[in-house]
């Protein structure tokens, strides 16, 4: 209660030396996290999304008006229908073919890699084989053995023959 009443005073000593600041009210600018980040994200999720969803939706609007779904036919004698044409909308079949890739081609390289796999589980079981009757008739250490490449020795001796070319006698 003193300190209020004496606060006048000290108001305007302090108005005298210059210190005192007029301000309006006790109004203050609230700090807050900034929204910009947020209302980026949503300007261009929008933006891509419209880009995206109008023109496919107007693609999807044309094909099904204009060309439509595929319908039964007989089959030409001599005419081995590609694997696209088995498809009855116009999207997919153009997905099918320019975008994916052949069931066939498809089913080919997964047998490719079977018989790979297959090979290796074969190279596999012989090199067991070797060395457990390597370890039967104790005959050889197979700690030691590391499996000669032939690419350094051609590489090292056609350096070799070059040298020998370069040098004469």
């Amino acid at each position: 209660m003193i300190l209020s009443k004496l606060r006048p005073l000290l108001t305007k000593n302090t108005t005298a030396l210059g210190l005192w600041r007029p301000m309006s009210e006790h109004r203050v600018f609230p700090m807050e996290p900034s929204r910009w980040q947020w209302n980026k994200f949503k300007d261009l999720f929008h933006f891509y999304a419209l880009v995206g969803i109008i023109p496919l939706s107007l693609l999807t609007l044309y094909a099904n008006v204009f060309i439509g779904p595929a319908t039964l036919q007989e089959i030409p004698e001599g005419y081995t229908p590609k694997y696209w044409e088995y498809y009855k909308s116009p999207i997919t079949r153009f997905i099918a073919r320019y975008m994916l890739a052949d069931p066939q081609q498809d089913y080919e390289k997964y047998l490719a890699y079977i018989f790979m796999e297959n090979e290796k589980k074969q190279l596999r079981q012989l090199e067991k084989k070797i060395k457990d009757k390597m370890a039967e008739r104790l005959d050889y250490q197979a700690y030691y053995y590391r499996p000669v490449m032939a690419k350094y020795h051609r590489i090292s001796r056609e350096a070799f023959d070059y040298l020998e070319s370069i040098r004469g006698d």
